[in-house]
């Protein structure tokens, strides 16, 4: 018998609504995670930069037990203890995945970040300060724009872990694809389309997200031109000189 006869493109489309709502959610998880785990990231990094003692050592403890545990790990920690503990019961899975996706993602933006900092030579921020600049100011208009260009590699590799470690967060019951996957796997008792699905769903979720990381990443670089478009009719002096 064919392959492509034995596949059962039925049940997909039967569960067509649930795999879409488990896209949104998967990307809602990322989106979320990423954009507190940057912010919060850059706070970290800056702080593991400090020469203070109580704004280095904290950054550095909360890097460390970040990287150093499973996010899953995290996730089920944040989703049954810690959440709980603080308001008194669960606010969902939405909440407790983002906020573990957020927290995990901040660690390793903080290195990025550091480690970008870093790379721009100490005589950018001297020059500023003995301009006059607050070291506040000089951090924000005169290093960070610097080293954002360095940093766009990295931070869009961790974009796209980000993408993928979103699925952890099936074990708390999220309606993510992964669940998507599991359900039309347990309701048909077959798993080659349920999750080969899931597979290419985020193979092209990761193929899409590539390439917006490698535009950002050229339009961003040091050679970038920016493409001029081609005038059908021109006016002033270029168009009378002949």
């Amino acid at each position: 018998m064919d392959f492509l006869d034995a596949i059962r493109f039925d049940m997909i489309w039967n569960y067509k609504e649930l795999f879409i709502r488990g896209l949104w959610i998967t990307l809602s998880l990322t989106a979320v995670g990423y954009v507190g785990g940057i912010i919060l990231g850059l706070f970290l990094g800056i702080g593991k930069l400090s020469k203070i003692k109580w704004i280095y050592y904290p950054a550095k403890y909360y890097v460390d037990f970040f990287r150093g545990t499973p996010l899953l790990v995290q996730i089920l920690l944040i989703h049954l203890a810690v959440i709980p503990s603080i308001f008194g019961h669960s606010l969902g899975y939405f909440v407790s995945g983002a906020t573990a996706l957020m927290l995990n993602c901040a660690a390793y933006n903080a290195e990025i970040i550091r480690a970008g900092i870093q790379s721009i030579e100490k005589g950018q921020m001297e020059a500023a300060r003995s301009l006059g600049m607050p070291q506040g100011e000089a951090m924000r208009f005169i290093i960070l724009p610097q080293a954002f260009r360095r940093m766009i590699p990295p931070l869009g590799n961790e974009l796209i872990a980000l993408l993928k470690d979103s699925s952890l967060v099936t074990v708390i019951a999220a309606n993510d694809l992964l669940y998507a996957g599991k359900v039309v796997a347990g309701a048909y008792a077959r798993f080659w389309e349920p999750y080969i699905t899931v597979a290419i769903l985020y193979l092209l979720l990761t193929w899409v997200f590539t390439k917006v990381i490698a535009y950002v990443e050229r339009r961003y670089s040091n050679s970038y031109i920016p493409s001029q478009r081609r005038r059908i009719f021109t006016f002033g002096r270029a168009s009378a000189g002949g």
